[in-house]
């Protein structure tokens, strides 16, 4: 599995909580944790303000999906420039190539990232 960072998983937690909030269980399974990780992230999203406990459901604030507006935002920018990179690298790769006694008789690779 890949890893993923602190803001990542409280993305996936409030995503999963965005419409009519969402018990453990559902949380749980959506955000891909551990009950352990669960745990956690749910106290720490209830103390930043990201969410609130209302009946045994956790709900989005205001706070919470202003957060996950600028996490889609930044997600999308983030894939657009990963793209980029890949192309550049490619570009880069074609240039090497084409510095060898054989020129372009090797083809790129994709980079692994």
């Amino acid at each position: 599995m890949k890893y993923r960072r602190r803001f990542e998983i409280i993305a996936n937690i409030l995503n999963a909580a965005t419409e009519n909030g969402a018990k453990k269980t559902r949380i749980m399974y959506a955000a891909n944790l551990s009950y352990k990780l669960l745990e956690k992230y749910l106290d720490m999203t209830v103390r930043i303000g990201f969410m609130r406990l209302n009946k045994g459901c956790y709900e989005v604030t205001e706070k919470g999906a202003l957060f996950l507006e600028k996490f889609k935002d930044f997600s999308s920018k983030y894939s657009e420039l990963s793209r980029e990179i890949e192309k550049i690298f490619v570009e880069k790769e074609i240039l090497e190539n084409m510095c060898r006694p054989n020129g372009f008789e090797s083809r790129p690779t994709r980079r692994q990232g």
